[in-house]
């Protein structure tokens, strides 16, 4: 679905921005381009999306060459959610999304009504102006607008931005049903729960170059040091003890009246951010 070879970019005379990135995206995958801020990830969706040229190397989408490939046809393929709204905020929900409807064809649109339910958003505010929304409701009609054309390639950007708890789980289950679809979704985001349960692989990119590419699970196992947390009870008292995974398989190796919890001391995806890319998520 998409492929950059050798991917570069400058803003100018000592601006580098991108240093030779190579990546893949198959077919109905989600896909996690992560990084600390500056790294390279809006600029590198910028060129996937078409809105910067002028880069280096080789990208294709769709299996055309994108510097050939972004005219309508191509656009009509893909939805994107930017980080931050863009929406008419004099305009209503419902107005913006047959605005944006109308520059796709008919049979490709999705019904207006039922994309704002499926998003959770109130009824009462479909008619309002965009302009009397709350972050949150502001970042669900933007789903819509990508969502409303039924798209193939789906590019989000901090989807779960300035949602409630409830919301972000109704996005992730969203994105889901998404993939289930066959869509193929480009996530970039600082959110490490949201690359965590939803990406098939993530890519950790520092300074315009790439630091690590796998599934989340893998990049965790590489770097976890096998040992686990044990919480239980013995003569009444409670008590913690640490060992290595391999001495559970014969059994707890210890006195014991009764095992409370076992937690693996598995690095989280934040733990394997930070190694990779040096920085923290601000």
């Amino acid at each position: 679905m998409i492929e950059a070879k050798d991917l570069t970019f400058s803003y100018g005379k000592g601006k580098q921005a991108l240093h030779g990135l190579s990546f893949t995206v198959e077919d109905g995958e989600i896909f996690g381009f992560l990084g600390p801020n500056g790294s390279g990830k809006s600029t590198t969706q910028k060129i996937l999306t078409g809105i910067l040229k002028g880069y280096g190397g080789k990208v294709s989408l769709f299996g055309q060459d994108a510097s050939a490939a972004h005219g309508q046809g191509f656009l009509e393929k893909i939805g994107v959610l930017f980080e931050f709204p863009y929406l008419y905020a004099n305009l209503s929900a419902v107005d913006n999304l047959h605005y944006f409807a109308s520059f796709y064809p008919k049979g490709q649109r999705r019904d207006v009504g039922e994309l704002l339910h499926m998003l959770g958003l109130e009824p009462n505010f479909w008619k309002k102006p965009v302009s009397s929304y709350s972050k949150g409701m502001r970042q669900r009609v933007s789903m819509a607008r990508a969502l409303v054309s039924n798209p193939r390639l789906l590019f989000l950007d901090e989807p779960t931005s300035g949602l409630d708890p409830s919301g972000a789980v109704l996005f992730r289950k969203i994105i889901e049903q998404e993939r289930k679809k066959g869509t193929t979704v480009f996530i970039t985001t600082h959110n490490m729960a949201d690359a965590d349960l939803l990406c098939d692989r993530v890519a950790f990119i520092s300074g315009g170059r790439l630091a690590a590419l796998d599934t989340p699970k893998r990049l965790k196992e590489k770097n976890s040091n096998h040992r686990v947390v044990i919480d239980y009870l013995v003569g009444g008292q409670r008590k913690t003890k640490t060992i290595g995974a391999p001495e559970l398989e014969a059994g707890i190796p210890f006195a014991h009246d009764e095992i409370i919890s076992i937690h693996s001391q598995e690095p989280t995806l934040e733990d394997m951010f930070i190694r990779y890319t040096g920085r923290g998520l601000g």
